[in-house]
């Protein structure tokens, strides 16, 4: 899919950062036993404890059965070899087909849907790993090739987001990258039926057996685009004031708390986040007003983010700290870090775990790489998305180099 790639590795910022060379990220890990104590320690999340601090960041691969957008045999065996991560968090799934802003993205809507994602959990669990599934709605990034009937796609307000584009298929059967069209605005009478979306999806992910449900509340879609200061232009009670502004976010987190318990939620931001046309003046009072209303309900998690590799500001050390005094639970950083840089974070006390995303594409075996220190493969960047087998289930593990 001509394209494709350069425009999708917006969607999940564990991708390299700003700053941090390839060579760096991907180069021999000299850091053997004692140093990686930390990171590959126990942690307990909730009611769950995992193995390591290795986390498995959300990672968009575009390759969905079709027809319906069904998880398959073959995600359940790419997610299966990366069983060894303390915690994978799914790729980004659809809780409605209005929450679509690319083709070939799995979702979480349909009893077909549902039971893919079922073989996935057995397969993840059979294999002793722990697997969240991450909730989302694009908002304003999509177009009306993937809406319902051609609709438009819907927003706090009706503002286009400018230099951003979602994947689609022709009619004609060509796939490709095109502008995201312009939202029409949600009514109020229709926010009940949003955070249903999200509820439906909560009682579809607890019957397929998912440890976690994470809530996707970051990279510039629905959630975020009502928290921001220039996407949400609303004068109702999901506009104005930064209460209102985070109402939609906190709604749909109490929906997947009624059905799945606080212990096995966990919450995705990005503060500072710019793509997507994103430009929020109060991201980090947005940020920690959320985290206090996340320790407030006693969630298992938050992951943060970090916006630099997109362009955004580097997250501040002050934040950080402000962050980790206003949340309660347990603590993930997501952005491009290296093994070292991880053990650092969390010896430091800012971080309890650390999400990797562009090298457990690579690496199934990541962690045990981290505890030899063994060289790390080179992900092949054509492969990310779209495709089957190569590139995604397909990458060399320890045990199979000749000794």
């Amino acid at each position: 899919m001509p394209g494709h790639a350069a425009n999708r590795r917006i969607l999940q910022p564990c991708h390299q950062r700003t700053g941090l060379s390839k060579r760096r990220l991907f180069s021999t890990l000299n850091f053997l036993e004692p140093s990686m104590e930390k990171l590959l320690s126990p942690l307990k999340i909730g009611q769950r404890t995992l193995p390591n601090r290795v986390i498995m960041a959300p990672l968009t691969r575009s390759r969905a059965s079709q027809p319906g957008d069904v998880p398959s045999a073959l995600n359940a065996l790419y997610y299966t070899q990366r069983a060894t991560a303390g915690l994978i968090v799914t790729e980004a799934t659809q809780v409605s087909r209005q929450g679509q802003g690319y083709a070939l993205t799995p979702g979480i809507y349909t009893d077909a849907q549902e039971a893919g994602w079922k073989q996935v959990v057995q397969a993840v669990h059979a294999a002793d790993g722990h697997i969240a599934l991450q909730l989302w709605h694009v908002g304003r990034i999509s177009h009306s090739l993937l809406q319902e009937n051609g609709g438009a796609p819907v927003a706090p307000s009706a503002l286009i987001a400018n230099n951003s584009q979602c994947f689609v298929v022709h009619p004609d059967g060509t796939a490709g990258n095109v502008p995201t069209e312009m939202p029409r605005a949600l009514a109020l009478e229709e926010m009940p039926g949003i955070v249903a979306q999200y509820r439906q999806a909560a009682v579809r992910g607890k019957r397929a057996g998912f440890d976690f449900l994470e809530l996707h509340a970051a990279n510039g879609y629905l959630l975020q685009q009502f928290l921001s200061t220039n996407s949400n232009q609303r004068t109702d009670a999901y506009g104005g004031s930064l209460e209102n502004r985070a109402r939609l976010t906190l709604e749909a987190l109490d929906a997947l708390i009624d059905e799945m318990g606080a212990q096995q939620i966990g919450v995705r931001l990005s503060p500072h986040f710019t793509g997507m046309d994103m430009a929020d003046t109060e991201a980090e009072a947005s940020a920690l007003y959320l985290a206090k209303a996340f320790s407030q309900r006693g969630i298992a998690y938050l992951h943060i983010a970090e916006p630099d590799w997109i362009g955004g500001p580097e997250l501040t050390d002050v934040f950080r700290a402000q962050i980790r005094e206003a949340f309660n639970g347990a603590l993930i950083f997501c952005g491009g870090y290296t093994a070292d840089e991880a053990q650092a974070l969390i010896g430091r006390g800012t971080a309890d775990a650390v999400a990797f995303g562009r090298p457990y594409i690579a690496n199934a075996d990541l962690v045990e790489k981290f505890r030899q220190g063994a060289e790390l493969n080179r992900p092949d960047s054509t492969t990310f998305y779209g495709g089957a087998e190569k590139g995604y289930t397909d990458y060399p593990t320890l045990d199979m180099q000749p000794a």
